[in-house]
Formats: structure tokens, C-alpha cells, sequence
């Protein structure tokens, strides 16, 4: 199976605002991107968070237990952050791959169309 082709427009269909009204065109997959780097710039605020939560208990309090404290601390909170951005990956692509098999349905469906109101053999 080769890459999905592009089916041409339809001509003298609906255009613009009316395809995104009808439902003709989903304006859900752009939308989806959005929300991943909304999603990663928490993620990333999250990470920042962790790295000062762990200076900040190794900086309080000079001693050799805070600074055993404030190391498992930061891999662990680190490697939670990188789980985290990890699965929030897999979660937005899931949703791009199920709308991308929408609009590869649909192209088929436009060949299918032309196809049989081609001309008769």
C-alpha cells in the first residue's frame, strides 16, 4: 500500500466556511496540534518547576541529607516529566492518525464517486 493520493476538489461544490459548517472539512486536526504545544509548553513549565522545587531544597539547607534529598528529587521528578511528555505525545497523535484515516476515507470516496460517473465502457 503506497502513500494516500490527493483526490482533486470537486468542482462547483462548496467552498470556505460552508465545508467547515456542513462537517464537509474537519477543523479538528489543526486544532489538535494547538493543544499538543499548549500541552508541551505545561509540561515544559513542569519541568522547570521540578529542576527549582530541587535547587531550592538543596540550596535551604546546606547539609549532606538535603543534598541526598534534592538529587532523587530531580531525576525523579525529571524522569515523571519525560513520561509525561511522552504519553501527551502518543495521546495527540492517536487523534491525528484517527482523523487523518477520516480524510483518507473520504478521499476514497471522492474516487469512488468519479469512477462511477465516468463514462460507461
Amino acid at each position: 500500500m503506497g502513500p494516500a493520493r490527493r483526490a482533486p476538489p470537486r468542482r462547483g461544490g462548496r467552498g470556505g466556511i460552508a465545508n467547515v459548517l456542513t462537517f464537509e472539512r474537519m477543523i479538528t486536526g489543526p486544532v489538535i496540534h494547538l493543544v499538543y504545544w499548549c500541552g508541551l509548553a505545561v509540561i515544559v513549565l513542569a519541568a522547570f518547576g521540578v529542576i527549582g522545587a530541587s535547587v531550592g531544597i538543596a540550596i535551604r539547607e546546606r547539609t549532606l541529607e538535603t543534598l541526598l534529598l534534592a538529587i532523587p528529587t530531580l531525576v525523579g521528578g525529571l524522569l515523571i516529566v519525560l513520561v509525561g511528555g511522552l504519553l501527551w505525545r502518543a495521546f495527540c497523535e492517536f487523534y491525528v492518525v484517527i482523523f487523518r484515516i477520516g480524510d483518507d476515507l473520504a478521499a476514497l470516496r471522492r474516487v469512488a464517486e468519479e469512477e462511477q460517473a465516468g463514462p460507461p465502457r
